[in-house]
């Protein structure tokens, strides 16, 4: 089982979304970027803050967050 210790949850931080250690960063930041193309690179360029194993381990608990809850509704492909 995946450790999330880069990942925090915090009543007080961002109304209590998943952020990266603490900060006001969310995760669904760090994996919307990816998803628009942004290398690690980039984004460590553009957000000093954050460290490479950051937005590794956003990844790897959006991945964990889709297989343990409910889907999102899609349309059929056949």
């Amino acid at each position: 089982m995946v450790m999330f210790d880069r990942i925090t949850v915090d009543p007080s931080v961002m109304a209590g979304q998943p952020t990266i250690r603490g900060m006001r960063f969310p995760v669904a930041t760090v994996v919307r970027m990816v998803a628009h193309g942004l290398s690690v690179d980039e984004i460590l360029h553009e957000h000093p803050d954050l460290e490479a194993p950051d937005i590794f381990m956003a990844l790897e608990y959006a991945a964990a967050a889709v297989e343990s809850e409910s889907y999102l509704p899609l349309n059929r492909t056949a």
